[in-house]
């Protein structure tokens, strides 16, 4: 097991009690929050699935989510991690939602986060159907 397992571990912990200074910690400063080429639900405008740079643009990430008159998450749930050292993957259940569209979604996805020599995350990755983002997102 890498050292970068628990760390997922402990975000996620983190997520599940609404702590995001913890979260934040384990990112590097230029953290890519879902940045990747060509995402339909980014072109879109889904506003959850924003590519974000820097921890403060995870900030921003976490405050959308988290405001309880845009969005609510019904279910939250790991199913299995993955170790590849340097990346971890993340597999789960989402539902959530969307209180200022009347849009909801449930889903199985992944995350792949991918860490640097100091143990930081340095980006995110979010493996989902975005279909289903954007319908919920009302576009």
């Amino acid at each position: 097991m890498s050292q970068n397992l628990p760390t997922v571990q402990a975000i996620y912990e983190a997520f599940g009690k609404g702590d995001i200074p913890t979260i934040l910690s384990h990112l590097a400063d230029d953290v890519n929050w879902e940045s990747w080429a060509d995402n339909s639900a980014q072109k879109a405008g889904v506003p959850w699935l924003q590519s974000r740079k820097g921890k403060d643009g995870v900030l921003a990430f976490f405050q959308l989510i988290g405001n309880p008159e845009i969005f609510q998450i019904k279910e939250f749930r790991i199913i299995s991690m993955m170790d590849g050292g340097s990346q971890i993957a993340a597999e789960f259940v989402i539902e959530a939602d969307i209180l200022t569209t009347g849009g909801h979604f449930r889903d199985e996805e992944v995350h792949l986060w991918t860490f640097n020599d100091q143990g930081k995350v340095v980006r995110l990755r979010h493996y989902t159907d975005t279909h289903k983002h954007m319908l919920a997102a009302g576009l």
